[in-house]
């Protein structure tokens, strides 16, 4: 397995998953209202729909993450650069991105829903949701700068800001775009979360809600694969863009591997 290309890999594993599904929703789910339809029938379900029901919902929710991503991700690395360029206030900085992390999005979502109107709850927990893994990366990537290029900084009389600027942005570049990636789908799910709790008209998080009420199964499990999908298509073109901004990476990679 370990010499076929990841693609086969991957289609393997999807076949395998899509059997193991048809194979339980006709055995041990077969009983109507059971709640898990066979592959099939959220197939015919996905096609009657069609985009132009999921359009408008994709698009709402997709605005949603996509805003709380940049601005998450944005106060990520802004306090990141700061405990590198202030180190005193690292421990306020971790200590808040620890909290936003343990505190639970369903928890705190209907607080945001009584305090601010329109789509700001979903932006709000998508942000919330991206903010840790992001600033935790940077972090990591900041520190990894070579101590060597940073004393041949100093040496030349820089101080923090030009060891940040000159050496520490491109050495954290990895471990940043690989959190980037993992908060794409994170912010999405932050959004649907919010959709859930909010008072908002469209976006999968109510079709989904909506679809559950009605006990239209195989369109709520039509909506979570779409879901599913836009959150790997987030994930997959921040990994497009980490492989054509870092190709030295993957180079060091590979020729790791082959040692």
């Amino acid at each position: 397995m370990n010499r076929l290309p990841s693609w086969v890999t991957g289609l393997i594993g999807l076949v395998v998953l899509i059997a193991l599904w048809s194979v339980l929703a006709v055995t041990v789910f077969s009983a109507k209202g059971s709640g898990v339809p066979t592959p099939w029938a959220v197939l015919t379900q996905l096609g009657d729909d069609g985009w132009s029901f999921y359009q408008p919902l994709i698009a709402a929710t997709l605005g949603e993450a996509l805003r709380g991503y940049l601005v998450g991700n944005g106060l990520a690395l802004v306090f990141a650069a700061l405990v590198l360029l202030v180190p005193p206030v690292e421990r306020i900085v971790v200590q808040l991105a620890v909290a936003s992390y343990c505190l639970p999005l369903v928890a705190i979502g209907p607080i945001l829903s009584l305090l601010f109107s329109g789509t700001t709850p979903m932006i709000t927990l998508a942000a919330l949701a991206v903010f840790f893994t992001t600033l935790i990366g940077a972090l990591l990537g900041l520190r990894s700068a070579d101590q060597v290029t940073l004393d041949v900084v100093r040496a030349y009389g820089g101080g923090r800001w030009a060891e940040l600027v000159k050496v520490r942005l491109i050495a954290a570049l990895p471990a940043t775009l690989a959190a980037l990636k993992i908060s794409a789908p994170a912010a999405l799910l932050g959004a649907i979360i919010g959709e859930y709790l909010g008072h908002i008209d469209t976006g999968l998080g109510i079709a989904m809600t909506v679809s559950e009420a009605s006990v239209q199964v195989p369109r709520t499990w039509g909506i979570a694969l779409v879901s599913g999908l836009v959150a790997g298509l987030g994930y997959g073109l921040t990994a497009l863009v980490a492989r054509v901004a870092l190709p030295w990476a993957r180079t060091t990679t590979l020729s790791g591997g082959d040692r």
